[in-house]
């Protein structure tokens, strides 16, 4: 079993929701930002703009996440979620 070692503050973690089952994205989602540490990013690539998404994560988390879109079209939507 391997185990996830936090190096880094600063460090960036890829999240492709892509290829995730629509049903477990949110819940995966959720998931990987709770484990995110303060100063940790985690770049969160999909197929489409998660406005709802992005609703319901300011809504849990408040400040607590900064969320700055990194490339918003055309393409892939890439967004980097920060933990405070």
């Amino acid at each position: 079993m391997k185990t996830h070692l936090h190096l880094s503050p600063d460090a960036i973690y890829p999240f492709d929701a892509r290829g995730i089952a629509k049903r477990f994205r949110h819940a995966a989602i959720f998931g990987a930002l709770d484990a995110l540490r303060g100063g940790e990013t985690m770049r969160f690539v999909n197929d489409h703009d998660p406005l709802p998404l992005l609703d319901q994560l300011q809504q849990h988390y408040g400040e607590k996440v900064v969320i700055r879109y990194q490339q918003r079209e055309p393409g892939p939507i890439v967004i980097d979620f920060v933990k405070q």
